[in-house]
């Protein structure tokens, strides 16, 4: 039996095939101006049994692709537990937003929090400084860890915090301690939240920014733990949607049986 989930963002489309409880393929895209075109190119010559959709996109898909839906938080609650069964918590950053989950030992979902009104601390306000910076994104990270001290970033507004930068580079201030002040302020930000939504110890970091490895350092280090990142940490949602069908297919086929 097979189970494909996506999970169609507002900056990328990722895609997880199950067969059995395997993953037997993923795949991560942008989703372009065309994000229906590009879930389509990325399902394209896969055979499957149920296809399950979410992420901000999931309704516009369902339009015009048969399939179930589900709410992102309970994909990353179910694919964060499938990957790391005793998780309590999930942290999700993506292009847009960002995500805080809260669950029971049973893996149910007590309370979450959702930024998504706001671009501050995800990764597009990441790529805004990260460009303001001269910096690819993919460097972004390790050029803040390399700095001594940070500058202080007192705005999380993108417009405001892009004119700041600019502005302290202007009176000489050095480029990665810029940088280290720029992830600082994101992770303080992040911290609030979990605080507010999901105190606990055993937290999953999920999302593109989870590839960031300032971010993931400086949250272990103020919070005292150790993150739990999964080796795609973009795939969660796609993968938690992928495994909801595949229970539902289950419980489907048993109650055609009675």
């Amino acid at each position: 039996m097979k189970s494909v989930g996506i999970d169609i963002g507002s900056r990328t489309v990722k895609l997880v095939a199950l067969e059995g409880n395997k993953i037997i393929s993923s795949a991560v895209a942008d989703s372009s101006y065309d994000p229906l075109a590009v879930s389509k190119e990325l399902l394209n010559g896969l055979s499957y049994d149920v296809l399950v959709a979410t992420g901000y996109g999931r309704h516009m898909f369902s339009e015009h692709c048969e399939c179930r839906v589900i709410s992102e938080i309970k994909a990353f609650a179910v694919g964060a537990r499938a990957l790391f069964p005793d998780c309590r918590a999930i942290l999700d950053i993506g292009g847009q937003d960002t995500k805080v989950i809260s669950l029971d030992e049973e893996g149910h979902i007590l309370k979450f929090e959702m930024n998504d009104r706001c671009a501050a601390g995800t990764g597009r306000f990441l790529e805004i400084m990260a460009a303001a910076l001269r910096y690819p994104l993919t460097d972004f990270g390790e050029a803040a860890l390399q700095a001594k001290k940070a500058e202080k970033i007192s705005s999380m507004c993108t417009v405001f915090a892009e004119s700041e930068v600019i502005s302290l580079l202007t009176r000489g201030a050095r480029r990665e301690e810029v940088a280290l002040g720029i992830h600082e302020a994101i992770t303080q930000r992040i911290i609030g939240m979990l605080g507010r939504s999901a105190p606990t110890p055993s937290l999953v970091f999920a999302g593109g920014v989870a590839y960031n490895q300032c971010i993931g350092h400086l949250l272990a280090k103020n919070l005292g733990i150790s993150l739990l990142i999964p080796e795609k940490p973009q795939i969660v949602g796609a993968l938690g949607a992928a495994m909801e069908g595949m229970r539902n297919y289950t419980t489907d086929q048993k109650e055609k049986k009675k």
